[in-house]
């Protein structure tokens, strides 16, 4: 799938409107869940699912694990509002993720025994392999082929790592990811704009509206 395409999509766009706006205090401030190692980890795995082209910068340099970390440290990633109180049964897979442990607790989970695989396999942890390892890895863990431990759902895993690099890249920057907004620059939306009256007239030409933050309105 093209980038455009693939960034375009109305889930990712979706999801991205319920986020906790976070304090710019928050945004500027230091790691609030990852370890520096984990951090690392999620930022090449960022490269891979969004690296650099001519459209733009990469999810790396666009700040997606900053804002994963944030929202880790947040409701979200205590699954403050899902119910969990069980019992939990292995669903169907149009049922999602059917497990009793929270975002924050599958990650944590989930990349310490990424590191354990490949110490294992390769004697190295993740961010140490060649990019064509790590790929290799990611592709499998796609496609449910890599056995991360009876404890982690591979595939959950992966795709749970997918959508928030998409929400990142594509929240706004105030959330610590879409760094200068270029993923909106990329698609042309405006952003936070409190109206669009002085366009209205305007249809069918191209505006070149320059992308406004909400973190602009808040400090």
């Amino acid at each position: 799938m093209k980038r455009r395409e693939f960034l375009s999509s109305i889930a990712a766009l979706s999801v991205t409107s319920a986020l906790p706006v976070a304090s710019a205090q928050e945004v500027k401030g230091g790691l609030q869940f990852f370890t520096p190692h984990e951090f690392a980890t999620v930022g090449t795995i960022a490269e891979i699912f969004i690296p650099a082209d001519e459209l733009s910068i990469s999810g790396k340099e666009a700040g997606c694990a900053t804002f994963i970390d944030r929202q880790l440290a947040s409701d979200y990633g205590r699954a403050t509002t899902l119910y969990r109180r069980g019992r939990f049964i292995k669903g169907t897979p149009e049922q999602g993720p059917q497990s009793p442990l929270t975002p924050a607790e599958r990650y944590r989970q989930g990349l310490t025994a990424l590191d354990a695989y490949t110490q294992k396999q390769f004697g190295k942890n993740f961010i140490d392999l060649t990019n064509a390892q790590q790929v290799t890895l990611l592709t499998a863990m796609e496609a449910n082929q890599l056995n991360l431990g009876a404890d982690v759902e591979t595939k959950p895993f992966f795709e749970l790592m997918l959508q928030n690099v998409r929400e990142g890249f594509l929240a706004d920057p105030i959330y610590g990811g879409n760094k200068d907004m270029t993923s909106w620059k990329m698609l042309g939306f405006p952003g936070a704009r409190y109206d669009f009256r002085d366009v209205l007239s305007k249809k069918g030409q191209k505006l070149n509206i320059i992308p406004t933050s909400l973190i602009d309105n808040t400090l």
